[in-house]
């Protein structure tokens, strides 16, 4: 797709593989003990500093495959242009997964939301999130890289939808309700414009 016509949807271009990209029908850890988390993820500084604002609270929560001591869990900020801030944080990977990753598969920061009556996603990163999707260099595609990785969620017998079809609730997230209505629609007008193609290239 040339620069003329991509598709930008609240300030991001969108990539169409996220309609064609074969996926798992759901995120299941009882399945693949939270892979996708093995290797730690970047955050935003402001999502960083809320993390830390609440450190008591993971700590908490956390049990013995996890390292308690504040300073073991993040890496030194970087500058990032794809994070809001400018400013990305990783976090550190201890015990072979990232050191918010209980030894269950599950994510502490998304468990102390739920049993604190939150929103689910409240303190954990955008990146976490959306995974496997990702925002690079202002576009939202494919983190095929990180998806490569995994055991489970990249072989074709367990990939029976699409990311644009399992990850509809992390677009809406991302995008906001119109903006994924308008990515709706996006994704109608290429599947029919790709329709006309082939029927005129038969």
């Amino acid at each position: 797709m040339n620069q003329e016509n991509q598709k930008i949807i609240n300030g991001l271009i969108i990539d169409p593989i996220i309609f064609t990209q074969k996926f798992v029908k759901a995120c299941d850890v009882c399945i693949c003990s939270g892979e996708c988390c093995y290797y730690g993820v970047y955050t935003d500084k402001s999502e960083y500093e809320k993390i830390l604002s609440v450190k008591d609270r993971i700590i908490k929560s956390m049990d013995d495959s996890q390292t308690k001591n504040v300073e073991d869990w993040f890496e030194e900020e970087q500058e990032d242009s794809d994070f809001p801030s400018g400013i990305a944080v990783g976090t550190e990977v201890y015990n072979g997964k990232c050191v918010f990753l209980d030894k269950q598969g599950f994510c502490t920061l998304q468990k102390i939301a739920i049993e604190d009556g939150e929103h689910k996603w409240k303190y954990k990163p955008l990146y976490c999130i959306l995974f496997p999707l990702v925002i690079f260099e202002g576009k939202l595609t494919i983190d095929d890289e990180h998806l490569n990785r995994m055991h489970y969620c990249n072989k074709s017998i367990n990939q029976v939808s699409t990311i644009f079809e399992t990850c509809k609730n992390e677009l809406k997230f991302v995008l906001g309700e119109e903006g994924f209505k308008e990515l709706e629609e996006y994704r109608n007008e290429y599947f029919k414009l790709n329709k006309k193609k082939d029927h005129e290239a038969a």
